[in-house]
């Protein structure tokens, strides 16, 4: 299976705080901030946190999810969190119990078996530092084997069809192409590197050819550009696929005639199935009659039969395709929602996969290929909240300066309104806001009462090769205008409240609340800013290394004059003068994308010039927070934030 993804210790929140302030009015003056670290939390200007917001917020932070993971000979392994953080469990049968086999204090996301079973492959990282290890865990005996080296990040992992070997890829800090290792990841000792990248940029293997003597490998470069190769274990020789293109590839799996499959949009404005001979320039399309993107797919293991799911703007159907007639059918039946991750098992007669829905937690799932019928394997768990009272998403579009519309989501709460709203816009910028199941936005519509809108500004995913690039290099501002037009379409709806909206977003939805806050300053009442840029040329200069030039790729290149000078215009640091409604920066001191200087310099300019902010820092989390406690604590702070800006009256 192949699906490309592009996304929060403590102790309990009631007694991080010792902030000398009496009322969050008073917390939010830009008077001296006192900066107090309690545990692995650094904050400034919070203050505490009353009982009742923690014991309503206790239900929707312990709604339980669970991510299908992989087949076993006895069952299924998921990923879910029992604990402070996501860890492997496996399940023997359908709706049966659940016995964690992994137990550590950093997330575990996703498990890969052997094909000769009894094992399987996991990455973890530290304090979220994404600098991924590869370990062993034999089921027999729960033993343990890291197989990486240490200070590398790491990831790809591709199996042999004997289970003997994995392929993967290896990135050094300060380095931008990544190195290519096999080995037996039994014995570390037999891990070497098979190639050395050099000018190459980031490679990712995909899938071992059955005779285990090939290996497909994919180079990013941007959402929009990618190569395909074929690497010769034996000779270290890599052969490009169809070179000179510049088109999108995800993922690239050998079918038994020796051709590969792909998708791509090449010669189309969605990624679509495809057939590829190397060597010649046949293409035999699959899903040209389906005007969206073919996302996650699986290849069976005789080759015959690929499942594949459909971005349907923003739901996730399931398909199958027979590789010899061509056919195209229908999968299961599902609720409305979206299926990610389709995977065979060893026999090619079933398909597990996760499926959400707006007001369902993931679950893990699988079909039977023949009949379609339908396996629940897990029942995600919503801390006793009552599930009948969770809002449905709507999904609307709205009119931006240039006559486009923007497609975009609305969770509206129960009564009469005018609501206050929150913006809550998705990073990426590749990313795409989908109706997934959210206990954050459904606390904030059923316990805040806000209106909670999620638009999918141009640049983003989901929505054709075109739209996606619509915000890129000096376009950058493009996106930033479409809040604008959402704030325009806010004040043209009785039931919304235009004098009360805050932005709320993360990474490169941190830098649109930003950009937001600076251009709409007067038409907004605050904003939350997550892991957000405050300056483009700072954080192309301190980003890793490994990924500096696939983020070049997107925004620009800081070291071309025009684009410089271009960052320097739309800098929300060097406009920080015109944020004076209130800012909420939080932050993870470990990130490796957008490092802990982006929030801190944004918290001095601010307040420099007068403005209020609210700062919270975990030293044990990366991009985003991982742990329980710190996202319990970050949610808590959230909303004492959000009542004040907001004006509500409380979340009793």
């Amino acid at each position: 299976m192949f699906y490309k993804t592009t996304a929060l210790a403590g102790v309990a929140a009631a007694a991080l705080i010792s902030a000398p302030f009496a009322s969050a009015q008073e917390a939010m003056a830009p008077t001296t901030a006192e900066r107090v670290t309690e545990g692995n939390l650094v904050m400034e200007n919070i203050p505490d946190i009353p009982e009742a917001v923690s014991e309503k917020l206790r239900q929707y932070q312990n709604v339980r999810t669970h991510g299908f993971a992989d087949w076993t000979d006895e069952g299924v392994l998921i990923a879910t969190r029992f604990g402070e953080v996501s860890q492997i469990h496996q399940v023997k049968m359908p709706l049966g119990a659940r016995r964690q086999v992994t137990f550590y204090d950093e997330p575990i996301g996703g498990a890969s078996v052997s094909p000769a079973g009894g094992s399987f492959v996991f990455s973890k990282d530290t304090g979220g530092d994404e600098f991924y290890q590869g370990y062993l865990f034999d089921m027999a005996s729960g033993g343990v084997t890291r197989f990486t080296e240490a200070g590398t990040r790491n990831g790809g992992y591709v199996w042999t069809d004997d289970g003997s070997q994995v392929f993967f890829y290896e990135a050094r800090d300060g380095e931008a192409d990544y190195d290519l290792k096999m080995g037996n990841p039994a014995d570390p000792a037999s891990i070497g590197t098979v190639f050395e990248g050099d000018g190459t940029g980031a490679l990712f293997p995909v899938d071992f050819s059955a005779d285990g003597s090939m290996v497909t490998i994919q180079r990013y470069i941007s959402i929009q550009d990618s190569d395909i190769f074929t690497f010769n274990v034996a000779t270290g020789e890599m052969t490009e696929i169809r070179p000179g293109e510049e088109v999108a590839y995800n993922g690239l799996y050998f079918l038994p005639d020796g051709s590969v499959l792909t998708s791509t949009d090449a010669g189309s404005e969605f990624k679509n199935l495809v057939r590829l001979v190397p060597g010649s320039d046949e293409m035999t399309v699959y899903t040209s009659d389906i005007h969206w993107d073919v996302e996650g797919y699986d290849l069976s293991p005789d080759g015959s039969t690929v499942v594949f799911t459909v971005n349907e703007g923003g739901l996730g159907t399931i398909k199958l395709l027979d590789i010899e007639s061509g056919e195209v059918t229908d999968g299961p039946d599902l609720p409305t929602g979206i299926a990610a991750g389709p995977q065979f098992d060893s026999t090619g007669a079933r398909v597990g996969f996760t499926f959400v829905g707006a007001t369902s937690p993931a679950d893990a799932w699988s079909f039977d290929v023949e009949t379609l019928a339908l396996t629940r394997w897990t029942e995600a768990e919503v801390g006793g909240l009552d599930t009948a009272a969770f809002v449905e998403p709507e999904m609307f579009d709205y009119p931006n300066a240039d006559g486009m519309d923007i497609p975009a989501f609305i969770y509206r709460p129960a009564g009469e309104g005018p609501y206050p709203v929150i913006v809550s816009i998705h990073g990426g910028p590749e990313g795409q806001s989908r109706p997934y199941f959210s206990s954050t936005y459904q606390y904030w519509a059923n316990e805040l009462g806000a209106a909670v809108v999620v638009p999918n500004v141009r640049g983003s995913a989901g929505y054709g090769k075109t739209y996606v690039s619509l915000d890129n290099g000096l376009n950058r501002k493009k996106s930033v205008e479409d809040i604008g037009a959402l704030l325009d379409w806010i004040d043209g709806q009785g039931d919304l409240d235009s004098d009360r909206v805050l932005v709320y977003g993360g990474s490169y939805g941190g830098y649109m609340v930003l950009a937001s806050m600076v251009d709409y300053n007067d038409r907004l009442a605050g904003g939350i800013d997550i892991v957000g840029i405050s300056d483009f040329k700072t954080f192309l200069e301190n980003t890793k290394g490994y990924r500096r030039d696939l983020r070049r790729a997107e925004y620009g290149d800081e070291r071309d004059p025009e684009i410089a000078a271009f960052f320097e215009e739309i800098s929300p640091l060097n406009n920080a003068s015109e944020i004076t409604k209130p800012l909420f920066i939080i932050q993870g001191a470990n990130d490796p994308r957008v490092p802990a200087s982006e929030a801190e310099q944004i918290l001095e300019a601010v307040r420099q010039n007068g403005g209020e902010a609210w700062f919270l820092l975990a030293m044990d989390e990366g991009h985003g927070f991982a742990k329980k406690s710190n996202r319990d604590f970050q949610r808590e702070a959230e909303t004492l934030f959000l009542q004040d800006v907001l004006e509500l009256d409380g979340a009793e």
